[in-house]
C-alpha cells in the first residue's frame, strides 16, 4: 500500500514539474526532487529512467549526492518564472486579485527554489 502511494505522490510531482517546467509560473525543479525521492522509495524503473533522463539526470544525482542545485538552476528556474511567467501574467490577467494571486504563487516558488542549498562551484565551468 504505501509503495502505491509513494507511486501515485512520484507521478503527481512529475507532472507538477512538468508543468513547472513547461509554464514558468511554477518552478518545477523542487517538484521534480520529490518526484524521485518518491519513485526511490516507490519504483526501482522509475527512478532510474529519472536518472538516466539527459535532462533531469543531472539535477537528482547532485541533490541524491550531495543534497543541493547548481547556482545555474537556481537562476534559469527563478528568472524564467520571473521573466516569462510574470510578463504573461501582467499582460494577460486583467483582474488584479488573480495577478497579486499569480504574483503570490511565483514569489513562493521562487522562495522554495532559494531555501534548497547551492551546490558549490567544483570546477572553472561551475560543473
Amino acid at each position: 500500500m504505501t509503495t502505491g502511494l509513494y507511486k501515485f505522490f512520484g507521478f503527481l510531482a512529475f507532472g507538477f514539474a512538468l508543468v513547472g517546467f513547461l509554464l514558468p509560473v511554477l518552478p518545477g525543479t523542487p517538484f521534480l526532487l520529490l518526484s524521485a525521492w518518491c519513485f526511490a522509495r516507490s519504483s526501482e524503473k522509475w527512478h532510474q529512467w529519472l536518472l538516466s533522463s539527459q535532462l533531469f539526470g543531472p539535477i537528482i544525482r547532485e541533490w541524491e549526492a550531495n543534497k543541493c542545485i547548481s547556482l545555474r538552476t537556481k537562476v534559469v528556474s527563478i528568472s524564467t518564472m520571473l521573466l516569462v511567467g510574470g510578463t504573461s501574467a501582467y499582460f494577460t490577467i486583467n483582474s488584479p486579485w488573480l495577478l497579486a494571486l499569480v504574483y503570490s504563487l511565483m514569489l513562493a516558488g521562487a522562495a522554495a527554489v532559494l531555501s534548497i542549498k547551492t551546490c558549490p562551484k567544483t570546477s572553472p565551468n561551475g560543473r
